[in-house]
């Protein structure tokens, strides 16, 4: 396996510098490599199924988890412990676990052991020297590597199954996009059961030789402390991370002047949050875009091509391309649907061949679900979701304008933006706002403001106030999980 080949080098070209950084300990080359042959061991005691369960805190116990599962020629399956009780018993039931890596922590948080899984527990072993382990067939190219489950927002969560090779090609063009070397450093806080999380911020420094800084939680202030204290030349975080810390009262340009790279995924980037973070920052974010079918990577603003509203162009060896409702290929500055073919795209859903099928179109491409656009030089910009477009009096709008209008109110933390059902238009908007500590709601000034830098139709006909938006384990917002009958709260009214 090359991804794995290219990781164990790394870790024992210099098996005592400190490859990871955890809220624990230092990880050091030979450490993690220990661990791992000592799980190794204990998986081929425990366990005779193919795929084998993971359920860690981001942290370098991931990593040795990853390497040891792949070592015996075994499948990665990493369980999202933020996931319903029975939604987890329902993925190790499709997944065909009998057993999962974990520590008492997790289970503790979880509310106990999974029905039916064995536990191999890091926190209750000791490792000592280099155990005998029983070799199997290594993982080949086509084999599967990992399955990553989607957050179920909609039915059962999908086993999205990436590849050896899947994952090595996009380890291998995020490193070579930007040119990061055995000299960069990232610091993360995302979960590594979420592909961004496992390729970008685990896999990627690891095969590249690089070190990476891990924390299990996001802390405003930790994050800024660990920046301070080791210098990372990378930050990797969704919008919602840069928005608190652009709101923290105590932070710098100093605190961040390390950083060649700043990474936001997992979401749209909102202009609000972008533009207050460069001004307290000094620091450009720069965009990306990809999906778990696309193991994650496919798109990536770098600093020198920096360009608001864009995602930047496809990294090397990825084909897209905009597709109309009629399947016609369109051109530069139309809107459609964003397909793409390359190496990184997933091997299909697991146990589901007609959803598998129902995502790849008659020329091969994977149907991404997004709508977007390609300019003259091949960068993308992202508008929204197709199942999420309102239309709205015969005319297609997305909530994602609507809600940067919104956010970028002084009274307004965060927003979203759902259809309603309208008789006279078919549809309307209805938006829900988290507001800002101490702030009040005026609902006619809300819409006032919109009226300012939005078209008449597009002003939502109702706004309402909730205490938390719905987010996903990554902090994505699920408009899915709103409806008009959400409960809402009842703020001071100005």
């Amino acid at each position: 396996m090359e991804l794995l080949s290219a990781i164990r080098r790394n870790l024992l070209l210099r098996p005592f510098r400190g490859a990871v950084i955890d809220d624990q300990r230092t990880w050091r080359g030979i450490d993690l490599m220990v661990v791992a042959w000592h799980l190794a061991r204990e998986i081929d005691r425990t366990s005779r199924a193919q795929r084998i369960g993971v359920m860690l805190p981001t942290s370098g116990a991931f990593p040795a988890a990853a390497i040891a599962a792949w070592t015996l020629g075994r499948t990665v399956v990493p369980l999202n412990y933020l996931l319903s009780r029975s939604d987890l018993e329902y993925v190790a039931r499709d997944a065909g676990l009998d057993a999962v890596i974990t520590v008492g922590p997790m289970l503790d948080f979880i509310g106990g052991p999974i029905a039916g899984l064995a536990e191999i527990r890091p926190d209750r072993m000791r490792f000592t020297g280099i155990p005998p382990i029983r070799m199997t067939n290594p993982l080949q190219r086509d084999d599967l590597a990992v399955v990553l489950y989607t957050s179920g927002t909609s039915g059962r969560p999908k086993g999205v199954m990436l590849t050896c090779g899947n994952i090595a090609a996009n380890v291998r063009q995020c490193q070579e996009w930007v040119e990061f070397s055995r000299d960069d450093m990232i610091l993360g806080v995302l979960p590594q059961f979420h592909s961004f999380g496992l390729t970008v911020l685990t896999m990627l420094p690891l095969a590249t030789g690089a070190r990476a800084v891990y924390t299990a939680r996001f802390i405003p202030r930790k994050i800024v402390d660990l920046a301070k204290q080791h210098r990372p030349t990378a930050l990797v975080a969704i919008p919602s991370m840069y928005n608190a810390l652009r709101l923290m009262k105590d932070a710098g340009p100093e605190d961040l002047r390390s950083l060649r790279f700043t990474v936001s995924g997992g979401e749209p980037l909102p202009d609000a949050v972008y533009d207050g973070f460069h001004q307290k920052f000094g620091i450009e974010i720069n965009e990306g875009y990809g999906l778990t079918e696309t193991s994650p990577v496919t798109n990536w603003c770098r600093p020198s091509e920096q360009r608001r509203k864009c995602v930047g162009r496809a990294l090397s060896g990825i084909d897209q391309r905009i597709v109309g409702p009629d399947g016609a290929v369109l051109g530069p500055n139309q809107d459609g649907e964003v397909r793409m073919k390359g190496p990184n795209i997933m091997k299909g859903y697991l146990n589901l061949p007609d959803e598998t099928a129902a995502v790849f179109d008659e020329h091969g491409y994977f149907k991404t679900g997004d709508m977007g656009r390609l300019d003259e030089q091949g960068f993308l910009s992202i508008t929204g979701r197709i199942k999420e477009m309102l239309i709205i009096g015969g005319e297609n709008v997305f909530p994602r304008e609507i809600e940067e209008v919104l956010n970028r109110h002084e009274s307004v933390k965060d927003s979203a933006v759902i259809g309603m059902q309208d008789g006279m238009r078919g549809e309307v908007a209805l938006a829900f706002v988290e507001l800002k500590e101490g702030a009040s709601f005026d609902e006619s000034a809300l819409k006032a403001f919109c009226r300012e830098h939005i078209a008449g139709f597009k002003v939502p006909r109702d706004i309402r106030v909730v205490k938390e938006l719905p987010r996903n384990p990554t902090g994505k917002i699920m408009r899915r999980k709103l409806t008009v009958a959400t409960p809402c709260e009842a703020p001071a009214r100005t």
